[in-house]
Order: C-alpha cells, then sequence, then structure tokens
C-alpha cells in the first residue's frame, strides 16, 4: 500500500495571498515550500483512490479512468471543490464515498453528472476496495466528517484531516490497533486557547502521543506553523514529521 499526499496545506494554502511572512516568501520563491489543498491518493493492489478533491486540476492531473473513486472527508470548498468540474465529465461513474452531509457542497447533490453519492459511510463502517479495506472514523469538525483507516497487503494507515482533537470513540478504535502511519490535522503552533476546527501543535502531539502510531505525519498545515518552525531552532519527536506535498509513505 502506497500513500501520496498530493496537497498538504490548510484552507489558504501556501503561498497565502499578499502574505509577506518567512513561509509564504519562501513560497513564492521556492515550489517546493507550496503547499495544495490537503488530499492524498492511496494506491493498493489494482485499487486507487483519492481522498479529497479539494484540488481544482483534477480534470488535468488525472487521465479518465486512471483512479476508482473519491474518499471524501468531508465537503467544505477546500477539500470538495475539484468536483465542481469533474462532474460533467461523460462516460464514466465515480463513486464518491463520504459523510452523509444534507447540506453537502453548493448544487453538487442536485447536479452530480458523473459523481455517485448514493453509499454514503456510517460511523466505523468497514468496506473493503478489493485489497483495500476502508473504515470510516468520525471526527471533529464543523460540518459532518470522516477520517480514514487503510489497511492492506498487512499495512495500517491513519489518514485523520480535518479535525480538532479526536472523539472517543475513534480514539479508543485506533488504540486497539498498531498503526504504521498516522496523517493528522496540524495546522497552526501552538496555542493557549482551544483552537475551533483543526488541531494546533499541543493537541496534535497528544493524539499521537494517545495513538502511538510507528511514524506521524502532520498536514493540513498554515503558513503559521511553517513560520514558526523558520523562526526558530524547533524539534519535533523522532517519529512525527511535517508532510510536504509529493511526500510518499
Amino acid at each position: 500500500m502506497r500513500l501520496t499526499l498530493l496537497g498538504t496545506g490548510g484552507a489558504a494554502q501556501v503561498p497565502v495571498y499578499n502574505c509577506a511572512c518567512p513561509a509564504c516568501r519562501a513560497a513564492q520563491l521556492d515550489p517546493r515550500r507550496r503547499r495544495r489543498a490537503c488530499s492524498a491518493l492511496v494506491d493498493c493492489g489494482d485499487q486507487r483512490w483519492l481522498l479529497d478533491s479539494g484540488l481544482p486540476d483534477l480534470c488535468e492531473r488525472f487521465a479518465p479512468g486512471s483512479f476508482n473513486g473519491i474518499l471524501q472527508t468531508h465537503y467544505h470548498a477546500d477539500h470538495a471543490q475539484g468536483l465542481l468540474q469533474l462532474r460533467w465529465g461523460v462516460g464514466l461513474r465515480i463513486p464518491v464515498h463520504g459523510p452523509d452531509d444534507p447540506e453537502g457542497l453548493a448544487d453538487l447533490y442536485k447536479h452530480p453528472g458523473i459523481l455517485d453519492f448514493s453509499e454514503p459511510f456510517t460511523a466505523f463502517e468497514q468496506r473493503m476496495l478489493g485489497t483495500l479495506r476502508v473504515t470510516a472514523l468520525p471526527l471533529v469538525h464543523s460540518k459532518p466528517t470522516f477520517g480514514y483507516l487503510l489497511e492492506g497487503h498487512g499495512r495500517r494507515i491513519a489518514y485523520l484531516t480535518d479535525t480538532v482533537g479526536l472523539p472517543d470513540s475513534t480514539r479508543e478504535r485506533l488504540q486497539d490497533i498498531a498503526l504504521d502511519v498516522l496523517v493528522l490535522d496540524c495546522s497552526t503552533p501552538p496555542r493557549d486557547a482551544p483552537p475551533r476546527n483543526h488541531n494546533d501543535l499541543t493537541r496534535a502531539l497528544q493524539s499521537i502521543d494517545d495513538l502511538q502510531p510507528a511514524q506521524a505525519v502532520l498536514t493540513h498545515i498554515g503558513h503559521e506553523l511553517d513560520a514558526w518552525f523558520m523562526q526558530a531552532s524547533r524539534e519535533l519527536p523522532d517519529n512525527v514529521c511535517l508532510a510536504r506535498d509529493g511526500m510518499t509513505l
């Protein structure tokens, strides 16, 4: 099983429009420091599934028939806007499995085109997609949101974004599993006040300590967190690193 991080940024991405902070200046000069909309691609056997669809250029990135479907974490625009163009394709059916969200995004449900939203996940539901086992994990966010436990060929990866902390039920489920990789939301530097929708570094590290993965990768990163690491010598635990666009796990 292989997970490729297509984008690792928060909603504003990096660089942020008209921002001159150290992280945004660096990203303007070096494309390797840029962060696009948070999304990933999982390959397992003959299965290839997108995790989220916030990249606006999905139609250019992926040839028709080059992936099996989409595992949608939720329907905020930065995670789903690529569907707005993709739906108008012809001659295909693309399943989109995600949470049952009556609002969805814009008019996607009214005019789904080639997208099939007919089989939403329920909490902790498991589905076999070829040799890939997918389990929907409830998260803490302002819209119905699932992370996904991906299991295949003896490996286990948990992909958990967007969330602030974890529900007790999700944390307890994952504590019983030996995770090879945890990909976890971490949008901002440490904060005194509890964040509303996304982990700060303090809360992300607490969840990592709770789950004890072999490797943890922080994603959904905002420019403030990148700048915080640039402004002083700061270290993460040995098994934790910041994601980057294009990283393969």
